[in-house]
């Protein structure tokens, strides 16, 4: 895994890198309502020439809130970005879904190191993949070995080149995706190192529905939406649309984008193909309130958020240091330490950190996935110069 400039961690797990060179359709850049965060809104006005249609984000800050944009978010009409926009968030699904399952296990519906085939025997079986061997544990913090569906070749041209137009609105299930992975040879022995895989939070969600009884779209709903207050958030099942207010998602549907390359509106899809990986929907202030709320302890027990923050080293990914039961470790320039996650799905990349008090909140949303230096934005809110 890596990120940075124009480095995308995509919803399934695909890094592409480009340098754009081509200059910014959008119009002069509008960042901020108000005067403040001037290093923020400087990033945010950079990734828009570097070649992003449009930037939105929240920073929550104690009682204080902050909203800030640039460029825009209908290329055709020159409409601009609204801080208020709903937009896929990709595989920040993910720490939703190791929340609710960090919830069951504080119930002692289940212990963290389970092997996966207590709960879903004989789904995890084929060319050296074994679930009698991998535990719940190393599914949530991606030391489990198992491949990502999403490097499978077909997969992967299916959904991020060209291709993508024409299967845009295929439905896969959780089964189909991990069925997929079981072509394909572990990357290692349990355990033995880190890798970054879709597959592993589809078998969570998977586990959410074997151990509660109920879907993991209905249990995060039951257990951190509505609890929350999240009215802007939405696990959908196979829904193509984006709700309103919302933004046109772009891409340009190459593993290796270039700035002569055409840009195609991805805002439909269907999300089954990230479903308990990737599939939710939400804006920078529900995400504000969700990472707040965790890290200061409204959702875990003490000893829960303690296994959620215990962190697997993870190397070159730029600011991204660590890696825990769906929660990233950021460690920026200034020496702070940030708690968030990164989420890309075709034409959305995004980003939520939080100080580890859960005070200072920040979540932010690029409306194209091939440019942009996500990293920089958040540099420039947490150690401004």
């Amino acid at each position: 895994m890596a990120t940075g400039r124009a480095v995308r961690i995509g919803t399934g797990g695909v890094v592409a890198a480009a340098v754009l060179t081509a200059a910014s359709f959008a119009p002069p850049a509008t960042a901020g309502t108000d005067p403040g965060h001037p290093q923020t809104r400087a990033a945010m006005n950079a990734a828009v020439k570097d070649g992003v249609p449009g930037v939105a984000g929240q920073v929550k800050d104690g009682y204080s809130v902050w909203m800030g944009t640039s460029g825009v978010g209908d290329r055709r009409t020159g409409e601009p970005r609204s801080a208020v926009d709903r937009y896929r968030i990709g595989s920040m699904t993910k720490t939703f879904v190791a929340t609710v399952l960090l919830q069951l296990e504080s119930e002692g519906r289940l212990d963290l190191d389970d092997k996966v085939d207590t709960w879903l025997p004989g789904v995890v079986r084929g060319n050296g993949n074994d679930g009698r061997r991998i535990t719940v544990r190393q599914l949530l913090n991606h030391t489990s070995g198992i491949p990502s569906y999403t490097a499978d070749p077909e997969f992967l041209e299916n959904g991020f080149t060209e291709k993508f137009l024409e299967h845009r609105y295929d439905t896969y299930t959780p089964e189909q995706l991990v069925a997929i992975a079981m072509r394909h040879e572990p990357l290692f022995e349990p355990g033995a190192a880190w890798s970054y895989s879709n597959t592993n939070y589809t078998l969570a969600g998977l586990i959410i529905a074997k151990v509660s009884g109920r879907s993991y779209e209905d249990e995060i709903k039951r257990r951190i939406i509505q609890p929350l207050g999240l009215y802007a958030t939405s696990v959908p099942r196979t829904a193509s649309s984006l709700p309103e207010p919302g933004s046109r998602a772009y891409s340009k549907l190459s593993l290796a984008p270039k700035p002569t390359d055409p840009v195609h509106d991805v805002t439909e899809l269907n999300p089954s193909a990230a479903g308990s990986a990737g599939a939710m929907i939400s804006d920078s202030g529900d995400l504000n309130r969700f990472y707040s709320a965790l890290l200061g302890g409204k959702l875990l027990p003490a000893a829960q958020l303690k296994e959620m923050k215990t962190t697997v080293p993870v190397s070159g990914a730029g600011l991204i240091t660590g890696y825990g039961l769906g929660l990233m470790k950021f460690e920026p320039s200034c020496g702070t330490s940030l708690w968030g996650h990164g989420g890309n799905i075709q034409g959305s990349a995004s980003q939520a950190v939080t100080s580890s008090d859960g005070k200072h909140a920040f979540a932010f949303n690029f409306n194209g996935d091939w440019a942009g230096n996500s990293q920089a934005v958040i540099e420039a809110e947490y150690c401004p110069k």
